[in-house]
């Protein structure tokens, strides 16, 4: 979540247009989907005696006291489930979402209309439950709920044998920057050959300056060293994720965001996603968060619920983002 940093959204600062714009080229050899989605929500989100929705003030209550407000709520999971099986992406990228074990630490009253309602050990977790059997997972170093999956079609984390793999993706904590690993590699051998790095980015929230201290290492890991070598170290690189900032529209009152801009730009990347002002922002009508980054790949993304001609996944008022879908194509080396 943002916080305040949306008050300085509207600064006019920073550059114009730090996307890319996708125009016509030569012909990729590879083109696929890739999503992100922060399946979180939040507190501040819910309202009160909603009949249509079910996701009222005391369901939220419960969700923040004992599941973190990550992906839990029954009805949820069920949206996101459907989604993906809808869109089929080869890629995607979760942020916030429950890790199924610590049901075994929620108190039964709790556990009403949850993922934990009728959790037995040894059941799915939460992320293998919406990504189903076509998929394989691998989440952030420390860090259950923020995982990536593949489609196994498409192609395979390379070192992780089976359906879910814990700790699957390389990382490093920033110390003093939480626990875990915001920062995640892996690499995918793709099915019908070739490989792609991916790094998975869930940036700490937050406007102080340590706060976005924290931001600014977090970028550094991807683009600078994050074990002895950047995240994004491959031939062919795909950094997404939720950033917490918006590298455009932050750029003159959020450190972080100006240094992403900058990392970006040195390493030979280009923003998948807009950046521009002219684009309709795709988190709480104010700012671009959540985003999808290459050195290889370009192509035009979807916000649902956001870019015309898309729906939300769910009517609730639960999800504080958007699914951000991309269709992205380019050649290998």
């Amino acid at each position: 979540m943002l916080v305040a940093l949306l008050l300085v959204a509207c600064d006019e600062a920073g550059p114009a247009d730090g996307g890319v714009d996708g125009d016509a080229g030569p012909e990729p050899d590879l083109v696929f989907t890739v999503a992100t989605f922060n399946v979180g929500t939040t507190l501040g989100l819910a309202h009160d005696g909603a009949p249509d929705d079910g996701y009222t003030m005391e369901m939220a209550t419960i969700s923040d006291e004992h599941y973190g407000n990550g992906l839990a709520w029954l009805p949820a999971v069920g949206a996101v489930q459907t989604w993906i099986a809808n869109n089929q992406p080869d890629i995607i990228v979760f942020q916030e979402i429950f890790h199924a074990e610590d049901c075994a630490a929620i108190p039964a009253a709790a556990r009403a209309g949850f993922y934990c309602e009728g959790w037995a050990a040894g059941d799915p977790t939460v992320v293998e439950e919406v990504v189903g059997p076509t998929y394989q997972v691998a989440c952030n170093l420390g860090r259950p709920d923020k995982c990536a999956a593949v489609r196994v079609a498409f192609g395979r984390f390379a070192g992780c044998e089976r359906p879910l793999c814990l700790d699957g993706l390389d990382g490093a904590r920033v110390p003093d920057c939480g626990g875990g690993s915001r920062v995640g590699r892996g690499v995918i051998d793709l099915t019908d050959g070739g490989t792609i790095t991916l790094a998975h980015v869930h940036g700490t929230s937050g406007i102080t300056a340590e706060e976005q201290g924290c931001r600014t290492a977090q970028f550094e890991q991807v683009f600078v060293d994050l074990d002895g070598a950047p995240a994004a170290n491959g031939e062919a690189n795909l950094v997404m994720g939720d950033f917490n900032t918006d590298p455009v529209r932050l750029a003159s009152g959020d450190t972080s965001a100006m240094r992403l801009a900058e990392l970006v730009d040195s390493s030979g990347f280009a923003f998948v996603t807009a950046t521009d002002r002219r684009t309709e922002p795709t988190y709480s009508g104010v700012v671009s968060i959540d985003h999808v980054i290459s050195d290889t790949f370009t192509g035009s993304c979807r916000a649902f619920g956001i870019t015309e001609g898309t729906e939300p996944p769910i009517d609730a008022v639960y999800f504080d983002h958007v699914p951000i879908l991309c269709e992205v194509g380019g050649t290998l080396p």
